[in-house]
C-alpha cells in the first residue's frame, strides 16, 4: 500500500481520503497513522503510543510506554457499563463510530451500545501533547440507570507483572506481588494512578478530571492472569459491597465486584483522563548507597511502607491485603514512616486522613478510637461508629491518644505546614488532656481503665498481654507526644499550654526512672523497664519487654549511660545466644497468668515472637550507643527481605520463620531506622536536621532527599557531611540543620532549633559554607563559590548579649564587633574569588 509522508507545523489535516497516511507534527512530536480500511488509527508522542481499533467497536488494541508495549490485546482499554440484564462496552458497538483527525487530535464519535431499554453513547477525543495524551469521554444514558459496576474507561494490562505497582493519588500502594490468586480486588478512591515497574525503568500515570464526580478505581487480577484497571465515575461516593452491614472492604477475593450498586441519572457524563510518561528510576531514584544493596532498601520503601495505607483518609500499619483490614490509631510511627518513603503525596494523603480521624475518630471528651477495620468481628461491644472506629475487643488500648498526637507532630515537621497543624491544636490538647487526667495520684504516671492483669484486658499495642493501671509502654509513648506537641504550642504561640505539657512531662520521666520499690518502671535486679504495675503495686513485665526499654531511650527518658549500656549490651548477649535476626518483643517469657493463654508456653505471638514494628526505635536505640549493631539489624531485614518481600505480620521465634496473613507496614521501620537514625535524616518544620550516626561501611553514601518542595542532596562521610539543594551547600563535621530558602542560607549549630548563621547572598547567587568549628567563644567556617566583590549580609545568633567578639576574614583582623541584646551580631562582606575564611572569638 502507498504511504505519503506529510510533515505539518500549526495546521488543520482532516482525513478523509481511504490510502493510509502517516502524518507527523514536529511540534507535538505527533505520528498518527490511519488505516481506513481496517479502522485502526496509531498515534502518540515519543514516550506513549496507542492504536485504537474502531471496527463496530471503539477501544486502544495496543499501548506503548517507551517502547514497551504493556496493552497489545483485542479488549485493551474500553467502556463499560454493567447490570442485573447483562454487560455493554465499547467493544461491541450498534454500528462504525466515525473518526476524525486534526494535527494534534483524534476524535470518534458514534460509539452506542447498550440494550433494548438503555442506549448508552459516547464520544472520545485524543488531544496528543509532547508530555501526554488527554483523553476526554463524553458518555451519554438515555435514562437513569441501576448499574453494577461503571468502567470509564477499563484497562486491561498484558500481564499482572506488567506493573509492580500503583501509586495513588493519596500515596497508597496497589501492590500486585500481593495479588497471589486470580480475581483479587483492590477497590480505592482516588482520581490518579501512577504504575510503576523498577525492573524497566518506566512508568504510567493516569489521572483524572471528572470536575464534581467522585472518582473510584479498581484493581483486578483476571482469569487469564491478566491486570484489569477499572476507573468509575459517580454522583456519591462509591461504596464497598462488602461485608453486607458494614461495607468498608476494599480487597476482596475470588471475584471483582467490590463496589456496591449504584444509581446513574440519564444524561451526560464527562471525564478527562491524562496518560503520561515517568521515568521511575529518575523520578523515585534514591542515590548512592554504599555498604548496603541501594535496590533492596528502595524495594522495602517502595512497597512494604506503603501497604498500611488502606485508602483515601484511611491510613494504618496492618494492610489492605488483611481480611478484615484493621488500622490501628495506637501505632505512632505512621508519619515517621513518611520521612523514609519521601513522597509529597503520601504526605499530603496523610494529612487529609489526620483531619478525618480528628473529625471522626475522638470522642468529644477527647478520647481517641483505638481502631478501624472492614467489619467488626474485633470490636468491644456497644463501642463502634458508623463509620468503623471502635474499641477493640481486648481492652481500652490507651496508646491511640498519645500516638494521633506524635503522628500530626511528626507530619507536620515532613510538611512544614503551619495553617495545617493550626486546625489541629484544639484536638491534639484534648487527647493529651484526657491522658493526663488519668494521673490520679498525681505521680506522672497515667493510669490505664484496668487496676489488674487480673481483669484479663489489654491497654497498648501488645493488646493480648493484660498490663494493666500504671503502664511504662503508654507512658513512654504520652511522654514523647508531650514533648513534641510542646515544641509546637510554642510555635502557634501558647506558651502557657507548651509549659504545661512539658512539666508534666518531666514528672513522667522522672517517675518513670525510678525504681519499681518507688513506684517507678526501673527493675534493679532484672536491670530493666517493667512493662507495668498493678494497683496494688505488684511488678508485671519483668522480661525485657523490648519496646518498653527501646522507647525509654529513644525517646530520652532515660539519659542514664549506665542503664542504657546495660540494657543493650543484655539484649544483644541474648541475640547473639539465640542467633536472632531481628529483635523479639520480649526477651524472656511473660508469667502465664500476664497474658492470654494462647501466648502460651513461649516463645508464641506477643510472648516472644519477632515484630519488625519496632524496628525504628531499635535503631535509634543502638544508633546512639553501637551504630554497627544497629546497622547490622538493618542489614539482617534487608537479606529477609530479599527471601520473602518481608510480606508477613511477624517471624517466629524458634525457626524464624514468617507468619501471619495480617501483613505490616511497620515491616518497613528498620529501613525507616536506617535513614533517620543511621543516615541522620530528620526533616523538621523549620530545618532539614542532620544527624548521622554511620559507620565506616556507610562512607562515601550520597542521598536525594525532598524537602518541603526542595530536592537535597546529603552526603555522608566520616566526621564530614554535607546537605546541599541548587543553590546551597553546608558541610559540617558534626550534627546541623540546614535551610536554603529564597537568597539567604542558614546553619543551626547541632539540635539549635534557631539559626546560628544566616546569610543574604542576594539573588541567584550560589554559597558553599563550610563549618569547622562552631561554640560559644569560638565561631569558624568558610565560604566559596560566589565569586569576586559580593556583598554578602551575615547575621549570627545565640552569643552572649552585649558583647564584644573579634572579626578575622582570610587570617586578617577586621576590628571587632558587639552582639545586641538578643546575642546578634551582624556584619557585611564583600568576597574574594577564593575561599573566604571567618573566624569571630568572643573578647
Amino acid at each position: 500500500m502507498k504511504k505519503r509522508n506529510i510533515v505539518i507545523a500549526f495546521c488543520l489535516l482532516l482525513v478523509s481520503i481511504t490510502t493510509s497516511i502517516t502524518v507527523t507534527c514536529v511540534a507535538q512530536s505527533v505520528i498518527t497513522n490511519n488505516d481506513r480500511k481496517n479502522r485502526k488509527i496509531s498515534f502518540g508522542n515519543a514516550k506513549i503510543k496507542l492504536t485504537l481499533d474502531y471496527n463496530r467497536k471503539a477501544n486502544i488494541s495496543s499501548l506503548q510506554v517507551n517502547g514497551q508495549k504493556v496493552i497489545d490485546a483485542n479488549t485493551g482499554i474500553y467502556s463499560e457499563v454493567r447490570m442485573s440484564s447483562g454487560s455493554y462496552s465499547s467493544l461491541h458497538t450498534t454500528s462504525t463510530p466515525t473518526v476524525q483527525v486534526t494535527t494534534n487530535t483524534v476524535k470518534v464519535t458514534g460509539i452506542s451500545y447498550g440494550n433494548n431499554d438503555l442506549t448508552i453513547t459516547e464520544t472520545w477525543k485524543f488531544t496528543i501533547r509532547d508530555k501526554d495524551i488527554k483523553f476526554d469521554v463524553d458518555r451519554t444514558f438515555s435514562k437513569a440507570a441501576l448499574v453494577e459496576e461503571v468502567a470509564l474507561p477499563s484497562f486491561n494490562f498484558n500481564n499482572i507483572n506488567t506493573w509492580e505497582g500503583a501509586y495513588q493519588g493519596y500515596g497508597g500502594l496497589a501492590w500486585f506481588y500481593l495479588f497471589n490468586e486470580k480475581l483479587c480486588t483492590y477497590g480505592v478512591h482516588t482520581n490518579s494512578s501512577r504504575f510503576w515497574n523498577s525492573k524497566t525503568g518506566n512508568g504510567l500515570k493516569v489521572s483524572v478530571d471528572a470536575g464534581r464526580k467522585q472518582v473510584a478505581m479498581k484493581y483486578s487480577r483476571t482469569n487469564d492472569n491478566k491486570l484489569a484497571y477499572n476507573i468509575t465515575l459517580s454522583d456519591e461516593e462509591m461504596i464497598p459491597r462488602f461485608d453486607s452491614g458494614t461495607n468498608r472492604k476494599r480487597f476482596i477475593r475470588g471475584r471483582t465486584d467490590v463496589w456496591s450498586a449504584f444509581n446513574v441519572p440519564a444524561g451526560k457524563t464527562s471525564a478527562s483522563v491524562t496518560l503520561s510518561y515517568f521515568d521511575f528510576n529518575k523520578e523515585f531514584g534514591r542515590g548512592k548507597f554504599v555498604g548496603l544493596n541501594g535496590t533492596q532498601v528502595s524495594s522495602v520503601l517502595n512497597t512494604i511502607a506503603r501497604i498500611g495505607v488502606i485508602d483515601a483518609k484511611h491510613f494504618g500499619g496492618n494492610s489492605w491485603h488483611t481480611p478484615y483490614g484493621p488500622i490501628c490509631l495506637h501505632e505512632q510511627y505512621i508519619a515517621q514512616m513518611g520521612l523514609a518513603i519521601n513522597d509529597n503525596t503520601y504526605l499530603q494523603g496523610y494529612k487529609e486522613c489526620l483531619d478525618y480521624y480528628r473529625d471522626n475518630a475522638i470522642k468529644p471528651d477527647g478520647r481517641v478510637w483505638a481502631r478501624w477495620a472492614y467489619n467488626n468481628v474485633d470490636i468491644m461491644p456497644g463501642q463502634v461508629t458508623d463509620k468503623g472506629f471502635y474499641e477493640a475487643q481486648w481492652g481500652f488500648l490507651m496508646d491511640s491518644n498519645p500516638d494521633f498526637v506524635t503522628n500530626v507532630a511528626e507530619l507536620f515537621d515532613q510538611t512544614g505546614d503551619k495553617a495545617w497543624v493550626k486546625t489541629h491544636q484544639q484536638s491534639c490538647e484534648k487527647a493529651l488532656d484526657w491522658m493526663i487526667n488519668r494521673d490520679s495520684d498525681s505521680d506522672g504516671l497515667v493510669e490505664m481503665m484496668t487496676d489488674s492483669h487480673k481483669e484479663k484486658r489489654g491497654s497498648d499495642w501488645i493488646d493480648i498481654i493484660w498490663a494493666a493501671y500504671e503502664n511504662a509502654f503508654v507512658n513512654a509513648k504520652l511522654y514523647y507526644a508531650l514533648i513534641k506537641w510542646a515544641v509546637i504550642e510554642r510555635e502557634l504561640g501558647n506558651n502557657a499550654k507548651a509549659k504545661q505539657y512539658e512539666d508534666f512531662a518531666g514528672k513522667l520521666k522522672a517517675s518513670f526512672n525510678k525504681s519499681t520499690g518507688q513506684g517507678g518502671f526501673w527493675d534493679e535486679e532484672k536491670k530493666c523497664y517493667v512493662h507495668w504495675l498493678n494497683k496494688d503495686k505488684s511488678v508485671h513485665g519483668r522480661n525485657m519487654v523490648t519496646p518498653v526499654n527501646f522507647m525509654a531511650i529513644a525517646y530520652g527518658i532515660c539519659d542514664d549511660e549506665t542503664r542504657r549500656k546495660t540494657i543493650l549490651d543484655d539484649i544483644e548477649t541474648q541475640m547473639q545466644k539465640e542467633n536472632l535476626f531481628f529483635w523479639p518483643l520480649t526477651m524472656s517469657s511473660y508469667d502465664e497468668d500476664e497474658g492470654r493463654e494462647t501466648q502460651f508456653p513461649f516463645p508464641e505471638y506477643e510472648n516472644g515472637d519477632l515484630f519488625l514494628s519496632w524496628g525504628a526505635v531499635a535503631v535509634k536505640a543502638y544508633a546512639d550507643y553501637k551504630p554497627e549493631l544497629a546497622l547490622k539489624y538493618v542489614s539482617n531485614v534487608m537479606d529477609r527481605h530479599s527471601k520473602d518481600g518481608l510480606a508477613y505480620q511477624r517471624y517466629g521465634r524458634e525457626k524464624q520463620d514468617g507468619r501471619g496473613d495480617d501483613i505490616l507496614s511497620g515491616n518497613s521501620l528498620s529501613v525507616v531506622g536506617l535513614y533517620q537514625a543511621i543516615y541522620g535524616i530528620n526533616p523538621l518544620y523549620n530545618r532539614f536536621y542532620l544527624n548521622p550516626h554511620i559507620t565506616d561501611q556507610l562512607a562515601g553514601t550520597e542521598l536525594k532527599y525532598n524537602y518541603q518542595g526542595q530536592k537535597l542532596t546529603i552526603g555522608l562521610n566520616m566526621n564530614q557531611y554535607a546537605v546541599s539543594n541548587d543553590r546551597y551547600k553546608i558541610i559540617s563535621n558534626k550534627h546541623f540543620g540546614f535551610l536554603g530558602q529564597g537568597d539567604q542560607i542558614s546553619y543551626f549549630d547541632g539540635d539549635d532549633g534557631t539559626a546560628s548563621l544566616v546569610i543574604k547572598t542576594g539573588p541567584k547567587v550560589g554559597l558553599t559554607i563550610a563549618v569547622d568549628e562552631w561554640d560559644t567563644n569560638k565561631m569558624a567556617w568558610s565560604t566559596v563559590g560566589v565569586g569576586q566583590g559580593k556583598k554578602l549580609a551575615h547575621t549570627i545568633k545565640g552569643l552572649s548579649p552585649n558583647s564584644y567578639y573579634s572579626i578575622s576574614i582570610n587570617g586578617k583582623s577586621t576590628g571587632t564587633a558587639r552582639s545586641n541584646a538578643n546575642g546578634t551580631l551582624f556584619f557585611d562582606h564583600k568576597t574574594t574569588p577564593a575561599a573566604n575564611k571567618f573566624v569571630i572569638t568572643k573578647g
